[in-house]
């Protein structure tokens, strides 16, 4: 994955539940049918490999919300054909994702799977997924490899990378400020691919970096030393990847010891996203991010969206739905061009989905299969009592 889980909620007793085979099924289909056509009766069976136990659950929740949801608005179909949709638990990582996700294939008889959340079970799998010729639709892992020198045939990401996220808001944090941005992440992979990303497209916007530094990853709980550096560093502003309980701490005590009134904080969208912003709450307000989704999106499409998934879910969605809901999109369509449903044939249909109405605002895979998006630069503001990631423009 590239990001740490939100902070945990309450799993609905439902999504505990969740064992063997679920049918999916709903109401009358959405007045925005991405079906592209009508697939004469049968059945079609689809895995989805989400975390229904451990940190990442609150992520997996989500994005079996987000792809339920999809499904009841177009009658339980994907292509036509009712969709059965058999759940695997992926876990925290490789260890259990990985064999999850081979018997949905080898067992289950899948004819795709979507999910993932972990970039290590995404990377695990992609040897498997590409011999045995069938799709991989990653909704969530974010790691550069898996678009990138892993890419596959049969791995297409609805999602993000790591890289691409980040330096979308690298020269928007140049132009307003030029000098002296102080780079803090954690130490994992995606925390040093973020930066990465971030730091490329700053400096080649003129920007110049203040410092450094990567933080113990699932360790740091008091960043006061780190915070100590950043004032010591005379920085003008602090780019930061945080995500989960991580991120709520970081912003929370970057509000404490007196930063945020004086060296504003941008990240990417994982640092105030979804529950972590809920706990967060008004010591968030004035975070800059970049992400390819928020609720405070104005267009007709994410509206009729949220309003769906409040009716449905009693909450706002997060951008880990709206992915796993892009997936079903994508499959919609796909199975659609893919009468026989083979890997091979659904590979190709892939190939030619075309732009996907989505509450994100339009995309398209790119010729490495990952999502080619527009990305928006968004601020939290205190809005009618809660705090929400406001949209102030779309991002290069």
């Amino acid at each position: 994955m590239g990001v740490r889980s939100v902070v945990p909620r309450t799993l609905r007793p439902a999504l505990l539940a969740l064992t063997g085979v679920l049918v999916l099924s709903g109401c009358a289909g959405s007045s925005l049918d991405q079906s592209g056509g009508q697939q004469a009766g049968g059945t079609v069976k689809i895995g989805l490999l989400v975390p229904l136990s451990g940190v990442y659950a609150p992520l997996g929740e989500d994005m079996r919300n987000g792809f339920q949801l999809y499904l009841t608005e177009h009658g339980g179909k994907l292509g036509g054909r009712t969709a059965e949709v058999v759940s695997a638990d992926e876990g925290e990582g490789p260890q259990t994702g990985v064999p999850a996700a081979q018997k949905l294939v080898t067992q289950d008889q899948a004819a795709a799977v979507v999910g993932v959340v972990n970039s290590a079970t995404a990377l695990g799998l992609r040897d498997f997924f590409h011999e045995s010729k069938k799709p991989l639709l990653i909704a969530n892992a974010g790691a550069n490899d898996i678009t990138g020198a892993r890419k596959s045939a049969y791995v297409w990401r609805t999602s993000f990378a790591n890289g691409k996220v980040s330096a979308a808001l690298g020269p928007a944090v140049a132009k307003e400020v030029k000098e002296g941005v102080y780079l803090i992440a954690a130490d994992y992979a995606a925390g040093r691919e973020m930066v990465a990303g971030f730091r490329r497209t700053f400096e080649a916007a003129g920007g110049k970096v203040a410092g450094e530094k990567y933080t113990p990853f699932g360790k740091t709980q008091d960043f006061q030393p780190f915070l100590s550096a950043i004032r010591g560093s005379g920085a003008k502003a602090v780019y930061g990847f945080y995500a989960g309980a991580e991120a709520v701490s970081f912003v929370k005590q970057y509000q404490q010891f007196g930063l945020a009134e004086s060296i504003p904080l941008y990240g990417t969208g994982f640092l105030t996203e979804g529950g972590v912003l809920d706990a967060q709450g008004e010591a968030a307000v004035g975070v800059k991010t970049s992400l390819h989704y928020s609720t405070e999106l104005g267009t007709p499409r994410n509206k009729e969206f949220i309003a769906a998934y409040r009716k449905a879910y009693d909450e706002a969605p997060t951008v880990y739905a709206v992915q796993a809901y892009d997936a079903a999109a994508v499959l919609d369509k796909a199975l659609a061009k893919a009468p026989g449903g083979s890997g091979e044939e659904l590979v190709k249909a892939l190939g030619g989905v075309g732009p996907i109405d989505s509450p994100r605002g339009q995309w398209s895979f790119d010729a490495d299969h990952d999502a080619q998006q527009k990305y928006y630069l968004r601020e939290v503001r205190s809005s009618g009592g809660a705090v929400v990631n406001a949209v102030v423009s779309e991002l290069g």
